[in-house]
């Protein structure tokens, strides 16, 4: 079983819990601020953040410049640092969730679990390697170096976790994210091969659902997400989700387990 550890300092755990996001945009940064550790992101996770560091000099000046009108109307906030442009903190409105108990993986997906693929599933088994794989191939580089040192104390700490998805030896995908009680918050995901990083996703959901936990947050709207089961909800019920389950002791099971059972 895979434990939280809680390791993470708290002496800056009230800094995201501060921030007013009644009038905040709906949509890109509601804050900047240059802090990466993983006490920062675990205190902004809890609180319904996650970061989008820039991944170049002009894509940080951008941030800047498309967010100044909201940030001289204090609508998005800057705090202090060294260089708090580079790294954009965003809270959608209406946040995507998928309600762990209520999701059901797609009907292809399933028959290709029944009949073409022997898939194994682990959790935390490679956490690393999902990382490096989530951002390899990227064209925007959003998960800067800073950023996987970030998650990486995370996941040392027992806040982050870690879904692969094994063919035999070889990982073809996998996804990962952080943990705040009851809800995970899912970052990113890779496929190498079709299907495989929804099977990881759906994994997740399993686990999540298996071990009392609530929902699983997409982050970002789309297509992709839908697909994934994921229904918009306003931010504020969100939050207020975030608030409710924070403390839930959720403990995932890091037990390899066949796919297939996915698809029952």
């Amino acid at each position: 079983m895979s434990a939280m550890t809680n390791r993470l300092p708290t002496h800056h755990a009230t800094t995201w819990g501060l921030l007013d996001l009644t009038g905040a945009p709906s949509e890109g940064p509601v804050a900047f601020r240059d802090e990466l550790s993983p006490t920062a992101l675990f205190d902004a996770y809890r609180h319904g953040l996650f970061p989008f560091p820039a991944s170049s000099p002009e894509q940080r000046f951008v941030h800047e410049i498309v967010s100044e009108a909201d940030v001289a109307a204090g609508l998005i906030q800057v705090f202090d640092g060294g260089d708090p442009y580079s790294v954009a903190w965003c809270s959608p409105d209406p946040r995507p969730v998928i309600f762990a108990a209520s999701a059901r993986i797609q009907r292809s997906l399933r028959q290709q679990l029944r009949n073409k693929v022997v898939w194994t599933t682990t959790l935390d088994r490679a956490f690393e390697r999902v990382v490096e794989q989530c951002r390899a191939d990227r064209e925007s580089q959003w998960l800067t170096d800073d950023l996987v040192n970030g998650v990486i104390g995370l996941r040392e700490a027992g806040h982050a976790h870690s879904v692969e998805v094994w063919e035999g030896e070889e990982l073809v995908g996998g996804t990962f994210g952080v943990l705040v009680g009851g809800v995970f918050s899912a970052d990113s995901q890779f496929t190498r091969r079709s299907g495989a990083g929804k099977v990881a996703v759906f994994d997740l959901m399993r686990r999540l659902a298996d071990a009392g936990g609530i929902a699983v947050d997409a982050q970002h709207d789309g297509a992709h997400a839908r697909l994934l089961g994921a229904a918009p909800i306003p931010r504020a019920d969100y939050l207020a989700l975030l608030r409710e389950h924070a403390g839930d002791p959720v403990v995932l099971s890091t037990d390899a387990l066949p796919a297939a059972r996915l698809a029952a």
